[in-house]
């Protein structure tokens, strides 16, 4: 990879407008210390010193674009309760456009609390309720979408499985990105990964990989059939499987595939890693990148994150950083 040309991809982010369609989160961080375990059963007390609460799922992608310089639209659904609330406070602040935030009063924001002591996840609590969105919340998005389409340079579709990214929405959101030649990246579950043909590229985990094709990815040659066989089946343009500590690996239409190690220095938790591959991988599309640039800056930034704890922020400079670091070996 040129460096000079993958420093000016990382400039041109700057005003691009990025849309996020999916399932918005808040996730809440309850940071302790534990010194004992329970009188009442064989777990520890963790004792409470701070609380944080931050954007996340389809959130948290919007934060990492808005945090990278672009201009981030949200479109999703949040309830009408304090959750939501927070959810919008913080994400006003970060600048992210909120006109296709629904507020339904039929169900809850999506909250996800970890409790963390002595640098270890403890436990995490779902609060959530994953029935489908219904038609006429589907209609308020899809409408939405309709009247930005025409001003946005790329299209990330987040999808966590909680009821917001269902076919009658993201089928006719691909359709309007298709025909206008705006890029589509796809984070998605298993349960609807080999619907979305005709996208620009879906970046699956090793995991979601595996189930989409029913084939269990444990080596090199395990990997290249199951990314084969997800490129042939979605009909997409490519396919990113984010492989952990093992980097990441690109299929293409026609090419030999990419394998790009990780240069993550430690790696402290992968929470949101996943949301920062996506992030900027269609940034880096939206500011001129091809796939393979892409890929590698998205990979970089991921490097950056897992080294944090908790669902961390990126930033330009730092991403220059680990580039830096990255082009010597």
């Amino acid at each position: 990879m040129n460096k000079n040309r993958l420093k000016k991809i990382l400039e041109n982010f700057e005003g691009k407008r990025v849309l996020v369609l999916g399932d918005i989160i808040l996730d809440e961080y309850i940071f302790g210390k534990v010194s004992r375990l329970s009188p009442e059963a064989p777990v520890p007390i963790v004792e409470v010193e701070s609380r944080e609460s931050i954007p996340g799922g389809a959130a948290y992608v919007s934060s990492h674009i808005a945090n990278l310089g672009g201009k981030a639209l949200l479109s999703g659904v949040i309830g009408r309760d304090e959750h939501g609330k927070i959810l919008k406070r913080k994400l006003a602040d970060k600048g992210v456009e909120l006109r296709g935030v629904v507020e339904a009063g039929d169900r809850p924001t999506i909250l996800k609390t970890r409790i963390i002591a002595q640098r270890q996840q403890m436990v995490r609590i779902d609060s959530e309720k994953k029935a489908h969105v219904d038609a006429e919340t589907a209609r308020s998005i899809i409408s939405f979408v309709e009247s930005v389409i025409d001003g946005i340079d790329s299209l990330i579709i987040s999808d966590y499985g909680k009821g917001v990214v269902i076919p009658s929405i993201f089928r006719e959101v691909i359709r309007m990105a298709r025909k206008r030649k705006i890029p589509v990246a796809v984070d998605p579950k298993p349960t609807h990964c080999l619907m979305y043909k005709g996208v620009t590229v879906i970046t699956p985990n090793t995991k979601e990989a595996s189930e989409s094709v029913h084939l269990e990815i444990k080596d090199e040659a395990t990997l290249l059939k199951a990314g084969k066989e997800l490129l042939r089946r979605v009909g997409c343009e490519s396919v990113l499987i984010t492989r952990g500590e093992h980097g990441m690996s690109l299929f293409r239409r026609g090419k030999l595939p990419i394998h790009i190690p990780t240069f993550a220095q430690e790696v402290f938790d992968v929470t949101g890693a996943g949301d920062t591959v996506i992030s900027v991988f269609a940034l880096s599309l939206a500011a001129g990148a091809n796939l393979a640039e892409a890929s590698y800056l998205a990979n970089v930034a991921a490097g950056v994150v897992v080294g944090k704890l908790g669902a961390a922020s990126v930033s330009i400079e730092e991403i220059k950083k680990m580039l830096k670091a990255s082009t010597k070996h």
